[in-house]
């Protein structure tokens, strides 16, 4: 970790460094009359920062160059880690200090690409000028909204008439992709994030093919289960009680109709794919090789299998380790497992880690008035399937929602050939606007849920 000195040494070289930076070269035609916006949108996509080299500190110069034009806007780099993680603060003041702030959030990072099944080149941001569509790794996961709170700020400081009651801060951060381990969760740790006074909070979500925007309140949290099975080695011929491949042949079994029922609630419409347990095997490991393959007149000794497990918010953590320990990898069966958590279902007090979207939390109303003066309509509030930093601020009680305004578009999050229509974006713009006005206008109690 380092010194609060050491931080300040760093910001003031990356302010230098800064005044010597040029955004990375356009690899597209210039299209006429392409708006600024989507200009700055594109220059952001070209910045490769998909794993396992992703290029954060070019990222970092670039929206720090495009704050730097925003009055009052306050900046920020924080390394919780090393050099090579920056974590980038922009703040905007509000009236009154002492009322819990906004922070929306978006990540850095995306995830690989393979290039080859792309029509475009994934760093080359190309704007397709039949449709509008801007191909690009990271278009839809999140770059879109990184830039979305910018210009949305940008566009509301230009009026003269926008005064924040409440401090708004506007975080990017690294490693989402990966848990966010060296990212949003050592930053909510921080005494930096403790200062921030943190009343509410906006992530990212999804796209939306309908006409309506999704919104999440949730997120489910993975699991990654790999079983063992033992038993004595034996002759391919031979056949004998509780060798290690029938053991693991059992297990599969059972996790399988488990899995079964889960899926059936889905395929029957009584639950979302987001409401449920999931439990996917990813891999096998068994047998003994040989230059052609493996043995075939040889059972083996040992065999594992890792499982992909997704829980949401709602589920019992400890009825599915008696599950696990009692019917999936009992210890009688000469079979043992590992689990690596990679969250909790808890907050700090013990409750489920979901954001009320009801009276309960005022917060709410305030987002969805929102939503309906930008014009736009909410689908009804989700689970989010897959897991977000949005998960960290939650575990510490704060109210979070994750939202990404992209309506009529396909969800297209990790996938080849990902894409956001340019018309798209703009809108999402405006919708921020709206967003980031109410929320930091709100005057009413803000506690946590």
């Amino acid at each position: 970790m380092f010194t609060r000195h050491r931080q300040l040494l760093l910001f003031s070289v990356a302010i230098f460094l800064l005044s010597e930076y040029t955004p990375p070269p356009s690899s597209a035609a210039a299209h006429p009359r392409e708006p600024a916006p989507i200009t700055r949108f594109r220059s952001y996509l070209k910045i490769n920062t998909a794993h396992p080299n992703p290029d954060y500190t070019t990222a970092v110069k670039y929206l720090t160059a495009i704050a730097s034009t925003i009055p009052t806007l306050r900046i920020k780099i924080i390394y919780l880690t090393t050099l090579e993680k920056p974590l980038l603060l922009l703040t905007l003041a509000g009236s009154d200090p002492s009322l819990p702030a906004v922070l929306f959030n978006s990540h850095l990072d995306s995830v690989p690409v393979e290039s080859s099944k792309w029509l475009h080149d994934p760093f080359g941001a190309h704007l397709s000028p039949e449709d509008g569509k801007i191909y690009a790794r990271g278009a839809q996961d999140d770059k879109c909204i990184g830039m979305q709170y910018l210009e949305a700020i940008k566009e509301l400081k230009g009026n003269l008439d926008f005064s924040p009651l409440r401090t708004v801060h506007v975080s990017y951060v690294p490693d989402e992709e990966i848990g966010g381990f060296d990212g949003m969760a050592k930053f909510v740790e921080s005494e930096e994030f403790k200062e921030l006074n943190i009343g509410f909070v906006m992530d990212e979500g999804q796209a939306s093919p309908s006409d309506e925007f999704r919104v999440f309140y949730a997120d489910r949290t993975p699991w990654h289960m790999v079983i063992k099975a033992n038993g004595l080695p034996g002759h391919g011929s031979r056949m004998y009680e509780n060798c290690a491949m029938e053991n693991m042949m059992k297990s599969i079994e059972v996790i399988t109709k488990f899995r079964d029922s889960q899926f059936d609630l889905v395929k029957a419409g009584l639950a979302a794919n987001s409401e449920v347990i999931s439990v996917n095997p990813v891999f096998l490991k068994a047998g003994t090789p040989s230059p052609t393959g493996f043995v075939m007149n040889m059972q083996p000794s040992e065999v594992e299998a890792g499982f992909d497990i997704r829980l949401p918010p709602t589920a019992d953590p400890d009825l599915l380790m008696r599950r696990i320990t009692e019917e999936w990898a009992p210890a009688w069966r000469n079979m043992t497992y590992e689990i690596t958590k990679k969250g909790v279902l808890r907050d700090y007090l013990g409750r489920p880690l979901l954001t009320p979207t009801n009276d309960s939390n005022p917060w709410w109303s305030v987002f969805e008035q929102a939503i309906a003066k930008a014009g736009g309509k909410l689908t009804k509030p989700e689970i989010l399937a897959s897991t977000t930093d949005a998960r960290f601020m939650r575990q510490r009680g704060i109210p979070t929602l994750g939202f990404s305004p992209m309506k009529n578009t396909p969800i297209l999050l990790h996938d080849h050939n990902e894409f956001l229509k340019d018309s798209v974006y703009l809108d999402g713009i405006k919708v921020y606007k709206h967003i980031i006005k109410s929320l930091s206008s709100f005057n009413g109690t803000s506690s946590s849920y």
